[in-house]
């Protein structure tokens, strides 16, 4: 358990009406699937580590761009009490170059079509439809 928060990043790279996900092999979202991600490292800048955590999950190279939202994830005992607390920092981000690979603690990792995201069909982490959707919107107005 841990006293404080964690405070973590999940990189959402748009490309094309498409966005990258990947199906988490740790908890607390272990067989969902998500945005790459992971822990901030002490010292690190939260755009520096949103593009390390896709690099090693998926092996794509994208650049930071702005913080879309923040989400409080909490892992609770059989008790329901609180066991960890998380705080993902959802970044934008630009795809530059590679195709997916997982890597890392991702399972698998690839693309899907924005507009058939539908937490009904596939078994996903919190959100992820509706922030992949506020990132193509996003995208849509301005961002090259």
């Amino acid at each position: 358990m841990s006293p404080s928060p964690i405070p973590a990043v999940i990189a959402v790279v748009i490309r094309n009406g498409w966005t990258l996900l990947v199906r988490r092999a740790n908890p607390p979202d272990a067989g969902l699937w998500g945005f790459p991600g992971g822990k901030i490292e002490f010292g690190e800048m939260v755009k520096d580590a949103v593009i390390r955590e896709l690099l090693e999950e998926t092996a794509v190279h994208a650049e930071a761009r702005d913080v879309l939202t923040t989400l409080d994830v909490l892992v609770r005992d059989v008790g329901g009490n609180v066991r960890q607390h998380y705080i993902l920092i959802a970044v934008q981000c630009r795809w530059i170059s590679g195709e997916p690979v997982a890597g890392d603690d991702a399972l698998e990792a690839r693309w899907f079509p924005i507009a058939e995201l539908d937490p009904d069909t596939l078994a996903m982490s919190v959100d992820v439809d509706v922030i992949a959707r506020r990132a193509h919107v996003a995208s849509n107005l301005g961002d090259p």
